[in-house]
């Protein structure tokens, strides 16, 4: 037989000394000593968090801390704010994009299709040019001759 005692705050009522056999009632009572010693652990840090707390209480001023408390709402207001607006743009944006994406694809083959022509005619340009500079060949002026001509830039050479 075993003799429990659940806690000395209870021994008042005459149910918490009992006689018991029951290994599930034992293991109840650990638990419930186990989470009393706990609590008395705690209780001293308790106390010296609430110290501590009263003691930063005495060296912030409380209209200091309710300035502080109005700032920090008004920024949190305005980056709400700012969330929404940005939200907002975000969908304006995608709506926008999905209206001139085809349009974007469209012209971008049309470009590509567009280089690839006038690649072809300057291929040929140039083609024609050699075989006149080869039959004719004072028919185009040197390189000095041609600079002081024809200043607009190069378009075939990366710069």
């Amino acid at each position: 037989m075993i003799l429990l005692r659940l806690s000395p705050s209870h021994s008042q009522y005459p149910n918490t000394v009992s006689h018991c056999n029951s290994s599930k009632v034992g293991r109840l009572v650990g638990m419930v000593c186990t989470s009393d010693m706990e609590q008395k652990q705690k209780e001293p840090f308790r106390e010296a968090s609430e110290e501590v707390s009263r003691e930063f209480k005495t060296l912030i001023d409380s209209q200091h801390l309710d300035s502080l408390k109005q700032m920090q709402n008004l920024i949190l207001g305005r980056l709400q704010d700012s969330n929404a607006v940005l939200s907002h743009f975000n969908e304006y944006s995608e709506n926008c994009f999905a209206e001139v994406s085809g349009d974007f694809s469209r012209n971008t083959k049309v470009l590509k299709s567009m280089k690839t022509d006038l690649d072809y005619v300057f291929l040929k340009l140039r083609s024609m040019k050699s075989r006149i500079l080869s039959t004719y060949p004072d028919a185009f002026p040197n390189d000095l001759e041609r600079r002081v001509l024809d200043c607009r830039p190069d378009l075939e050479t990366p710069h």
